[in-house]
């Protein structure tokens, strides 16, 4: 394997093909459809023009690859501008012009290719997440997505807090996290979305259930794919800082830089994060213990021991648009992050002195070309090796109340935990991984229209653990655990009926291998024996699929998908993952759905000037062995410090979305909603053999109704000429949910509806832009994971400068 992917960047790295143009044709006309004839269509900076015709028909031949400005000017319009990264042959831009206002790039919509409306009208059911208003704003990735339509980011606390994410119904590694195609999980703990702002992401694709070829793998709940922003028309340095309540400061800077002449790139980004996350709690799980044994509910206080710290930096360094390659980078990642751990899974009993420490040394290499040596040929292959360490350390001995004292006992003598720790036993945990995953694409045009490719993703996990307190094994390792995985997809993609039908069918091949090796040490007359005891497993299975979608007017879309997907266990869900409170379990199997989705997309219609668009999707999913963390029915006062992933052997999810857009000069309004059952359908218990009393039960600790409003209104020459005010208002919604099976109000996370305002002021220099957010505006009690009480009100300062030319 290691030979074959060595071979592939040799040819890669030594292949040169000759120089490339593109042709561009297309359509200019109003937004009403009315054609624009005689309008001059023009390269800047080159004698490449065009003059529409009485049908606004335009055509441009030999534009160089690159970066590329189309002029647009007419006697019916002002002049236009539209950038363009030329990257592929052929482009079919239909430019709609709105002759009112002042000039702007936003009022060009290239509709025909546009990346949101294409990736958004082929099958799948899809959002596409546009991060230009939100980089202007103190919002993290994770707040963007939780106000997506049938997301929900489910966060177990304050910044630095463990994160899931749940897309109608199927959640945690159901659901893939990429960053440009490949996973999250390889750069390690230490670096997560929200160590990306907004303002380094071009868009970010969120895919329910189905997915295309490029994120082919053993998912089947969907994935989240974080597009990264390319090399610009012009270089640019942007940088920002924010500070807000419970001393949460955050930073982020970045900078891409492109030679015109050589192509030669750089893109480098560097974030930190830190917070002491002492908010106030007072909810039901929050208690007080006193020395007597008496229990005191809704316990107000503040969380004393969960502050969080991160840093991380990305480099890259690389070229786009030349003659052999689109784009080839060679990149390094680092971060580290130091958290501390307030509590289990649930809010039952406080810790003191529980922290994690986590950091990462990644090595990547990208590599794109279309038309590698043949027209149609297109190759795509993204590496990535990371040296990864977790260390865990929990030696305190003392029970702690919520007051951030040591429990007493009557006699007024601290109180001592069960086991001489926060969690069970006293532990120096270190975990080491190096992780490998590389994913390549290989594409080819048959005809035009249609497409045959093939995906494979390999991945695999070398891990040991070893408990520093207790060194036994070989070279005093507790375990050493192998992971590995590879997934092969054939793809076939076509487009026929005049471009209206694009059905994409696909067929996977998935491949697994886990190994564990464990060492227990004891003591017979006086000398050490280790006893070494070794476990295999090896996991074939395969899936197919298909997403079709349907033009029956351009502003009328009917989508539809269905597939037999497998999710193989990762190795935090088969080996244990300490710093998330979760034990090992290595007997569990992987999961197999089949998925049905059908949908459709209205608009945008225009009113005069009102303009409106609808979608809306409903989903199937019929589960064997879901994975999913294990909610103990034999519960204490809502105590759970530990949980295991364990497979239910049926399930399903049912349900429905929608989202409404809405627009009229400067006011932006959107509405979305997702509703889903999601169901025990094992109906006999293993043990027992007898009917379950769980049998056609809501599945517990999932959200499962939700809805989510945001509106936007901007005023142009506020306070200065040439200046911008922004107005955020967004509010959200979640229904009362289960934590555990069994019927208790104890164990019901109440109704929750959060508020936030923000407003954003971009000077008239247009680099320096200011925010304030007032986040959950009225304090309302909000909670997640297993009734964990969530931030309250929190008000967040940003100031952001760029410059775009240099």
């Amino acid at each position: 394997m290691k030979f074959f992917y060595s071979t592939w960047v040799f040819l890669l790295c030594s292949f040169a093909c000759f120089g490339q143009t593109a042709s561009i044709k297309g359509i200019v006309h109003l937004l009403d459809g009315t054609p624009v004839k005689q309008a001059t269509v023009r390269i800047n900076g080159t004698d490449i023009a065009s003059v529409s015709n009485e049908k606004g028909e335009y055509l441009l031949k030999e534009v160089p690859y690159g970066s590329q400005v189309i002029s647009v000017t007419s006697v019916e319009i002002q002049s236009k501008n539209l950038p363009l990264f030329v990257d592929k042959s052929k482009y079919d831009l239909h430019i709609h012009i709105d002759p009112r206002g002042d000039v702007s790039l936003d009022e060009i919509r290239v509709t025909g290719n546009s990346v949101k409306r294409e990736i958004e009208t082929k099958g799948f059911a899809v959002n596409v997440i546009e991060t230009k208003e939100a980089a202007l704003r103190n919002i993290q990735t994770n707040e963007l997505l939780d106000r997506t339509v049938g997301v929900r980011v489910r966060q177990s606390g304050g910044l630095g807090s463990e994160v899931q994410y749940n897309l109608n119904g199927m959640t945690g590694r159901s659901v893939g996290i990429f960053i440009d195609g490949i996973e999250i999980s390889t750069y390690g703990s230490s670096f997560n979305l929200n160590n990306i702002p907004p303002a380094m992401i071009e868009r970010i694709e969120v895919y329910k259930g189905v997915l295309p070829a490029h994120l082919s793998g053993d998912l089947l709940g969907g994935a989240i794919n974080i597009v990264l922003k390319k090399a610009e028309l012009t270089n640019n340095l942007s940088a920002a800082i924010s500070y807000g309540s419970f001393n949460t400061l955050q930073s982020d800077i970045s900078a891409i830089y492109r030679d015109a002449k050589s192509g030669f790139t750089t893109r480098v980004a560097g974030t930190y994060m830190s917070s002491d996350n002492d908010y106030e709690i007072w909810g039901k799980f929050s208690k007080f213990i006193e020395p007597n044994g008496v229990m005191r509910r809704n316990y107000r206080t503040k969380r004393f021991f969960d502050g969080y710290r991160s840093i991380s930096g990305r480099f890259e360094f690389g070229f786009t648009g030349v003659k052999w390659a689109d784009s080839f980078f060679l990149g390094y990642n680092i971060s580290d992050s130091y958290n501390e751990i307030q509590h289990g899974q649930t809010m039952g009993t406080p810790y003191m002195g529980r922290t994690s420490e986590a950091n990462a040394n990644v090595l990547s290499l990208s590599y794109n070309k279309r038309n590698l040596g043949l027209e149609g040929l297109n190759l795509a292959v993204n590496g990535v090796y990371s040296f990864r360490n977790t260390y865990i350390q929990d030696t305190i001995p003392w029970a702690y109340n919520w007051d951030g004292n040591i429990r007493l006992d009557l006699n007024g003598n601290p109180i001592r935990t069960a086991e001489g720790a926060q969690q069970t036993l006293p532990s120096m945990t270190d975990i080491d991984r190096k992780v490998a995953n590389i994913r390549s694409n290989l594409s080819y045009d048959i005809v035009s229209g249609h497409r045959l490719s093939v995906n494979h993703v390999f991945y695999s996990v070398d891990r040991s653990d070893q408990n520093l307190l207790t060194q036994v094994g070989k070279n005093g390792l507790n375990s050493k655990n192998d992971f590995s995985k590879n997934v092969v997809s054939f793809n076939y993609e076509a487009q026929t009926f005049n471009n209206r039908l694009t059905t994409n069918l696909f067929y996977k091949l998935y491949q697994q291998s886990i190994g564990k090796t464990s060492f227990t040490g004891s003591v017979n007359n006086g000398q050490v024996q280790i006893t070494e005891q070794k476990e295999k497993n090896h996991r074939t299975n395969t899936g197919y699929g298909l997403a079709v979608s349907y033009k029956v007017k351009p502003n009328i879309v009917l989508l539809t998908s269905a597939e037999r997907a497998v999710r193989m266990p990762d190795d935090g869900e088969t080996f244990g993952s300490p710093e998330e409170n979760v034990l090992a379990n290595t007997n569990i199997s992987p999961e197999i759905s089949d998925n049905y989705n059908l949908g459709f997309r209205l608009g945008t219609f225009d009113l005069d000037g009102h303009k409106f668009s609808f979608g809306a999707n409903s989903f199937w999913r019929n589960i064997k062995d879901r994975i999913m963390p294990f909610a103990n029915e034999l519960l204490n006062s809502q105590e759970i410090e530990l949980t295991q992933y364990v497979n239910l052997s049926s399930a399903q999810s049912l349900g429905f979305e929608g989202e409404l857009m809405y627009t009229y000069k400067d006011l932006a309004v959107n509405f979305n909603f997702s509703k889903f059952n999601s169901k025990n359908k094992q109906r006999y218990s293993p043990k027992t053999g007898l009917e379950s009393d769980n049998y056609n039960k809501q599945i517990p600790n999932e959200p499962f109704y939700t809805m989510n409003g945001n509106v936007h209104y901007r005023l142009k020459n506020a306070i200065q000429k040439s200046s911008e005010l922004n107005l955020f208002y967004t509010i959200g919604y979640v229904a009362p949910f289960s934590t555990v099976w069994f019927d208790s109000d104890w164990f019901i996370t109440p109704t929750q509806v959060a508020q936030n305002f923000g407003v954003s002021y971009t000077f008239p220099n247009r680099k320096l832009i200011a925010s304030v957010d007032v986040k959950n505006l009225f304090n309302a009690e909000l909670y997640d994971n297993f009734g964990v009480q969530k931030p309250g009100r929190g008000f967040y300062l940003k100031l952001n400068y760029s410059i775009n030319k240099f």
